[in-house]
């Protein structure tokens, strides 16, 4: 599918579900995973779940593929791997705190009006152009599938990156902090050495 179709249909999803403070960066030139970032907030672990499967379920209608879908489980940050566009839909705290703005945002593309909603229905429901969007994305399929655990790791590793500048007493709770290991055991005091101090 067109890069700028795809982005279309992500918005109009992300805007049917009152999506807040969208925003879209084209990532040509900083990785050849994938052509365009949305960053979306969701304003609770409901709505980011229901964001992300709605992004999911009108990109498949549009005859785009879904690659993979991550985070559903806690709601606070769910990524949509469709491809060519990478979706994050993250609660306030969770994006204010990664700031994936920062890591890809030298390219913003802006937002334009969206098309009528009678001319994209009559769009969608063309045989014709749903079986040469699907032909297109199957053919796709393979290199997309095999790369889609680098762009994973390549996005949360650069999220992880600019998350260690950060002081740890303000980190809240994620899906990435639980990855690390548990904070050793401090050795409990010795109480009765203070018994026999007293006792003397």
């Amino acid at each position: 599918m067109d890069i700028k179709k795809l982005q279309r249909v992500i918005i109009d999803a992300l805007e049917d579900v009152k999506a807040q403070d969208i925003r879209v960066f084209s990532t040509t030139g900083q990785t050849d995973l994938f052509d365009r970032v949305i960053i979306a907030t969701g304003t609770s672990n409901r709505q980011t779940r229901a964001l992300a499967s709605h992004v999911r379920d009108k990109a498949k209608q549009a005859g785009g593929h879904v690659i993979s879908v991550e985070g559903e489980e806690t709601g606070e940050w769910v990524l949509v791997d469709l491809g060519d566009a990478v979706v994050h839909v993250m609660q306030p705290s969770i994006r204010a705190y990664y700031n994936l703005e920062e890591l890809w945002g030298d390219k913003p593309v802006p937002l334009k009006a969206a098309a009528p909603r009678a001319a994209a229905s009559g769009a969608e429901r063309k045989p014709a152009a749903k079986r040469a969007a699907a032909t297109k994305s199957a053919a796709k399929k393979a290199a997309a599938t095999k790369s889609a655990a680098k762009k994973a790791a390549a996005t949360k590793s650069a999220a992880k990156k600019a998350a260690a500048k950060k002081p740890a007493a303000s980190k809240p709770a994620s899906k990435a902090s639980a990855a690390k290991a548990p904070a050793a055991k401090k050795p409990a005091a010795k109480r009765p050495a203070a018994r026999k101090a007293s006792a003397g």
